[in-house]
């Protein structure tokens, strides 16, 4: 192999891209080291731009195309070379491209909870989590500001440096709307369009433009969670004295499959009292119904003043009346007698 022969080998005629994943932002042309050729062939592909770098300095632009390295193409690069008529050697530059489609479902999150004033709860702590869709629409500032001299930049680099940046945006957003958690789930897109612009001003000098930001799933507190199913029972029903009651004779059931653990047992001082208020109570007004009907009251057997005793009995050892209660209401019923 001859001078000539190996010269031409080191002479670089032909750069293209073939983009092998889908997770590439940056690549840098493997030239090693060589010189590319005067009237080079460089094929930019959709969804591609190509920059040529000389000595760290930002030179020509080229968009999808082919395009051939002369003067007439590289106006940038010829100004600083000082190549006033035109060239005929080899030269030197580092030709990077770069991906300009969007890259999507990159994942976002509150790494903790953010405080929030709530008309609901007054403060509470709420999570969130999401995904945003990006793109680079400034080659030169996001070079320079963000990419650097990498040879191969990734987007899974990007949305790791990107995450200390979206959530704050996103809880500074939650405050300006004012939203309660109760009516988050149904504001996500409220929300996710109140977070772009503000995100949009942090990417800019980065070259990156925010196609989309979107919540998808927020978290609150355990306590918070269980106050609300709670709430949401509660509005299912529409007659509260039926659901008391409901409410009771859930626990005076529980009590009698568990005789011997009484009131320790769940059921509660205080669902005892109001229990057995309710039973006092309606019977009360079963006599009061009575007299104010001026039908003379139903005379009780022994029999069943009796009957009264065993239930009240019941209640008793089920924890739900209280010894004096019991006594107070067995002195009534055995005056009766």
């Amino acid at each position: 192999m001859g001078l000539f022969d190996f010269i031409k080998n080191e002479l670089i005629e032909v750069i293209d891209w073939v983009e092998s994943d889908n997770e590439t932002v940056l690549w840098k042309f493997p030239d090693k080291d060589n010189n590319i050729k005067n009237g080079a062939q460089l094929t930019v592909r959709e969804s591609q731009q190509a920059m040529l770098i000389d000595e760290g300095r930002l030179a020509d632009l080229y968009d999808p195309g082919r395009h051939q390295l002369i003067t007439d193409n590289m106006p940038i690069l010829t100004t600083l070379k000082s190549w006033k008529h035109g060239f005929d050697s080899p030269f030197k530059v580092d030709v990077y491209y770069l991906s300009t489609k969007i890259f999507t479902n990159l994942k976002w999150g509150t790494p903790n909870p953010i405080i929030l004033r709530d008309p609901e709860f007054k403060q509470v702590r709420v999570k969130a989590f999401g995904v945003y869709f990006i793109k680079i629409k400034d080659f030169g500032k996001f070079f320079k500001k963000f990419a650097g001299t990498k040879p191969v930049l990734k987007i899974s680099e990007i949305e790791e440096s990107l995450r200390d940046i979206v959530s704050p945006k996103f809880a500074e957003a939650v405050a300006e709307a004012n939203v309660s958690v109760l009516d988050m789930v149904s504001k996500y897109t409220e929300l996710g369009d109140a977070v772009a612009p503000i995100l949009q001003q942090d990417l800019d000098p980065f070259g990156i433009e925010l196609v989309k930001f979107q919540v998808t799933s927020t978290s609150l507190p355990k306590e918070v969670e269980e106050f609300y199913d709670k709430m949401t029972n509660m509005n299912m029903v529409d007659d509260m004295n039926k659901f008391s009651q409901f409410q009771n004779a859930n626990a005076i059931e529980k009590a009698a499959e568990n005789p011997n653990g009484g009131a320790n047992e769940g059921i509660g001082a205080g669902l005892g009292f109001g229990m057995a208020q309710m039973f006092m109570n309606q019977m009360n007004q079963n006599q009061n119904q009575n007299q104010n009907q001026n039908n003379p009251p139903k005379a009780e057997t022994k029999e069943d003043i009796m009957n009264l005793l065993k239930e009240l009995g019941g209640l008793k050892e089920a924890g739900i009346l209280t010894q004096d209660e019991f006594d107070a209401k067995k002195k009534e019923l055995l005056d009766r007698l």
